[in-house]
């Protein structure tokens, strides 16, 4: 009786046996893509060596070179890899380090570059100061904006991009928070909210998507007294009331801001400023500040719509508090866009019983 393979359908003889799903062999022979021991370790060495060799040629400190991790590495790489594409070094203006030092320490934010397609091209070094990350640690999150941002504001942030991308040379804002160290967070309760106000500049032509870029700064976005005293000075100025709102002095920068000079101020009621739809909300901070109702300094702080001198309403962050029989308040100003998110994530002072 002939007995047939239930696989190749050949009849079977005594001495071989039908291996349907392995190739016979002479002992000893190689087996083709088979992965041994010894080639993964040299296929391992050879990439760790070229991984020394990228590393080896980053314009970085021998000290910074020996705590990157491979995937630190390859994120700075690449991030280099795509500044040297929108920046030729050709192209590049002359800047020696001190200067460039100098010049960021000025700034009230840092700087931040993108690519077409939302990637990091670069990233100022005094980032660290903002959210207490070094840019090698930032790069860890991804190697888009996308990344470091809140994901909740992704959608928006997407659409002013290419809102931008459209109209190059049109400023876009969008505020979010950004992803910081955890010593940040446990010293802040959490991540630190920035301002990205950017635009796209063709920087080759004929412009196209790989010779555009977006260029932007980013500022912290004063979420409490500490943080404004931290911040640039330039965007706040002070006032002091009696304990019915009546401004009894103001500093000489509110003719900047407003418009109006301190001599037209004081005397004249704080809610005669006040836009109307903001009015229970400055009353409510008010209440909370003279009767000293409300926990923690979130109960001092309220962002309001104020009217400037040429009637033109700005958005102030106000915080308020009480010195004896007068009430301070330290005035921020603010975008639009800085206002609007701020104001979704402000707790309303609860009236009085």
């Amino acid at each position: 009786m002939t007995i047939f393979c239930s696989h190749c359908h050949r009849p079977l003889q005594a001495d071989t046996s039908c291996l349907p799903t392995r190739a016979k062999q002479a002992p000893g022979a190689s087996r083709p893509f088979r992965s041994t021991k010894s080639a993964s370790k040299a296929r391992r060495d050879q990439i760790n060596a070229e991984l020394q060799a990228l590393r080896s040629l980053l314009p970085i400190s021998a000290q910074e070179k020996e705590r990157l991790s491979y995937l630190h590495t390859m994120a700075l790489v690449c991030l280099r890899l795509r500044g040297a594409q929108l920046f030729p070094p050709g192209l590049a203006p002359p800047a020696g380090p001190a200067l460039g030092t100098e010049l960021l320490s000025l700034l009230p934010g840092f700087l931040l570059v993108l690519s077409a397609d939302g990637k990091l091209v670069y990233i100022s070094e005094n980032v660290t100061q903002v959210l207490g990350l070094s840019v090698v640690e930032l790069l860890a999150q991804g190697d888009t904006v996308f990344d470091i941002l809140d994901g909740q504001v992704g959608e928006d942030v997407h659409k002013k991009l290419l809102l931008a991308q459209e109209e190059p040379g049109r400023e876009v804002t969008f505020v979010s928070e950004m992803r910081t160290s955890k010593a940040f967070r446990l010293q802040h309760g959490g991540n630190r909210v920035v301002a990205v106000c950017g635009r796209f500049v063709a920087l080759r032509w004929p412009p196209s998507p790989s010779t555009t870029a977006f260029l932007a700064l980013c500022t912290p976005v004063a979420q409490s007294p500490a943080d404004g005293e931290a911040a640039s000075q330039d965007d706040i100025f002070q006032s002091m009331h009696l304990l019915d709102m009546t401004f009894i002095d103001v500093t000489e920068s509110v003719a900047y801001h407003l418009g109006y000079h301190r001599e037209e101020l004081v005397g004249q009621s704080w809610y005669s400023l006040l836009h109307p739809e903001d009015a229970e909300l400055a009353a409510a901070q008010h209440r909370a500040v003279a009767l000293g109702a409300g926990a923690g300094p979130a109960a001092g702080t309220a962002v309001l719509r104020v009217l400037r001198k040429d009637r033109a309403w700005s958005w102030l962050c106000v915080w308020a508090r009480r010195d004896g029989g007068c009430i301070t308040c330290t005035c921020r100003c603010l975008r639009e866009e800085e206002a609007a998110h701020l104001r979704a994530r402000q707790p309303r002072a609860a009236a009085p019983p």
